[in-house]
Parts: structure tokens; sequence; C-alpha cells
């Protein structure tokens, strides 16, 4: 019986993505080793039609077929978007100076939470592009959709990791039940309509406190 993928659809998918004919991203074994000899697969969970992939990628699992292998066109547009003239900026050397970093043409480091990529330094002046360096590539994605997810914790740690960056304790009771520090509350409370609605359940949140031997052994 052949099993068509909807929006809202949880699935496990495995793919290759290409930029130019290279290979810049994978969760297929023998593609992943030709980037990384020493890295590991990573299982990838999404939900069709939510964002959790670029553009393309994330039009094109709709409709698809379970099991089939597609390859597809993605334009730079649906991709990692056009080059912005506004993220190539002229930054201070002192800047860079005062955190023991010293730029040179090239080099790629991480500034504002975000990549960036400085172009060349000139006197006391570095020109620093904040672009995805995927910008603007036409892009080249080969993927078959493993199964549709229909396990609840799998589909709240497929969210939370989209959604917050990580995985906090949480257990699925009537509703999904979260429990940590009081900082993380008002990220539950914002996101309860998202996981209602793409799991049908609600989030609740559970001040956990640290007892004092978790807290003696952070601090030593």
């Amino acid at each position: 019986m052949v099993e068509i993928v909807k929006k809202k659809d949880f699935v496990e998918i495995k793919f290759s993505g290409f930029a130019n004919g290279e290979l810049f991203d994978s969760n297929i074994e023998e593609d992943l080793k030709k980037l990384n000899p020493k890295a590991e697969p990573k299982k990838l969970i999404v939900v069709v039609g939510q964002g959790m992939v670029v553009e393309g990628l994330d039009k094109a699992l709709e409709g698809k077929e379970i099991g089939k292998e597609y390859e597809i066109e993605v334009k730079a547009k649906e991709g990692f978007g056009e080059r912005k003239k506004e993220l190539v900026k002229t930054i201070p050397l002192k800047v860079f100076v005062e955190k023991e970093i010293y730029p040179r043409a090239g080099m790629v480091l991480t500034m504002d939470n975000m990549l960036a990529k400085v172009i060349a330094v000139s006197g006391a002046r570095v020109i620093t592009d904040f672009n995805n360096p995927l910008a603007s590539k036409n892009l080249r994605y080969k993927f078959k959709i493993i199964r549709k997810v229909e396990d609840e914790k799998e589909k709240a740690t497929a969210l939370f990791e989209f959604i917050f960056r990580f995985v906090p304790e949480f257990e699925i009771k009537e509703e999904i039940v979260v429990k940590g520090p009081k900082i993380i509350e008002y990220y539950v409370k914002s996101f309860n309509e998202k996981f209602k609605e793409l799991i049908g359940k609600e989030l609740k949140f559970e001040e956990k406190k640290e007892n004092k031997k978790e807290t003696d052994k952070k601090e030593q």
C-alpha cells in the first residue's frame, strides 16, 4: 500500500544537499563520511510544512511516497536566500583584538551567534560577511522519507530540538509535562499552542528545583 505524506505529518528523512555539485550536508552515512570520516549520521525528524528544513525541501516533502528516493532542484530564494549587501559589515579591528582574536582574510568565526567570514583586513578595519555561505546558490537535494513518526515522545523531542534548541526533561501524560528551572516556564507557555496544534497535547510546566547535592556538585 502506497503511503503519501501530508502537511503537518511528522516524518523521518534521509537527505544529502549539494551546491555547485559539491556536497555540503547529509545524514546519509556514505555521503556524510565524505564530509567528515569521523562523523556519525543523525536521525532527522521534521514536521512537513513547518519550516524545519529549507523552504524548497520542505515544500517538496508534501505529497511524496514513503520509502521512495527523490531528487529535486531548489532555487536560491527557497534555499538559503539571496546575498544581502547589508550583511557585509566593516568592524573596527579593536573589537576583535579586545577578545584576543586576530582576524585574517578567509577566517570564519562566530559573532553575535552568527557565522561570519572575514573578507579583508585593511588597517584598523575588518570587512566581515555575515551572509550564509550558501546564500545566492541554487541547491540540489536527494532524499528519502523513511517513515511517518507516530510515537508522541519522538514527536515532542523533535519539536523541542527545533523550537527550544535543546530537549528539556519531560513526560507525556494527558499533557506534555516539562520539568525544569523557572527560567524556561516562559518558553513552555509561549509554544503551548504550537504543540497542541501539531501533537494534540498541551504543554504544562512543573518547576524542578535542584537539590543541595546537585548544586554542590556543580560548584565543585
